[in-house]
């Protein structure tokens, strides 16, 4: 695999311009779809970006020329080695990535209910700063994007790091792809995972994970269970120790989500429910 993820390597420089048929917009509906969309990329649209690519890098190795002359057949090679990097390289720590990527939307999603777009705008991370009606991210070229009245898609990203990133086409539908908060390294001794679990054990906590919803702060986890608001604080943190729930800092207040874990700890205890209810019909 590193063998083929150095073939990667003249398609993604560590910075500056990468051609934009490598994030077609089917990815929001998985890996399958994106690299079946990657396999349709016109030949003209090859021959224009990877063209632009080399203006700016080191020589092509000869099967990346290949698809620069025009050669789609290429990109079946090109979707293989793809598919193959994802699963090593992603695949076994999706959980860990689709719980940032959740409590992102979580945060987001509260904003927008809160205080519209105004509001979701500016609870965006700092190197974005909402001064209506400019959105100014930090970036590493200077140029404006003009909506001209389509909207803007934005895609919180696990492994976008310091500023946000967007296509190079302007004609391409407006997407803005931004990094999601990583925690702070642990200042204290991480609970072993086998022990955190064996703390979930009660009414309480099971109450606190079926009523955090699609997100919820601490006050108004204690009010849905019907605990202090101390004790809704403790028993959050068992379970973000247990890897069920993710907790992100939105201003003065935090927010808590489900994990993937969480969510199917909860499915599965819904189906025993459900399960057992049929039984004594």
């Amino acid at each position: 695999m590193n063998g083929e993820a150095r073939l990667l390597a003249p398609l993604v420089p560590t910075r500056g311009y990468f051609p934009d048929f490598l994030t077609p917009a089917e990815g929001l509906l998985g890996m399958t779809d994106a690299l079946a969309a990657l396999r349709e990329t016109p030949a003209g649209r090859l021959r224009e970006e990877l063209t632009r690519l080399a203006a700016a890098s080191r020589p092509f190795p000869s099967w990346i020329r290949e698809m620069a002359e025009g050669d789609t057949r290429v990109l079946g090679r090109l979707a293989g080695i793809l598919q193959r990097y994802y699963e090593a390289a992603v695949a076994p720590y999706w959980p860990r990535v689709q719980g940032r990527i959740e409590a992102d939307r979580a945060a987001r999603g509260r904003a927008l209910l809160d205080g519209g777009a105004d509001r979701l705008l500016a609870s965006l991370p700092a190197m974005m700063r909402w001064r209506s009606p400019v959105l100014e991210c930090d970036y590493p070229v200077d140029r404006d994007l003009h909506l001209n009245g389509r909207g803007l898609l934005l895609l919180p990203s696990y492994f976008c790091r310091r500023t946000p990133v967007t296509f190079h086409n302007p004609e391409l539908t407006p997407v803005l792809v931004y990094p999601v908060e990583h925690p702070a390294p642990r200042l204290t001794p991480q609970v072993a995972p086998e022990r955190s679990l064996g703390r979930l054990v009660g009414q309480t906590r099971s109450a606190i994970l079926q009523r955090i919803g699609v997100g919820c702060t601490t006050s108004e986890l204690a009010r849905r269970a019907d605990v202090s608001l101390a004790s809704a604080s403790q028993h959050a943190t068992v379970l973000r120790d247990a890897g069920l729930l993710l907790t992100l800092r939105q201003g003065n207040a935090v927010l808590h989500t489900l994990t993937p874990l969480g969510a199917a700890l909860l499915r599965g205890a819904r189906s025993v429910e459900e399960a057992a209810y049929e039984r004594l019909r």
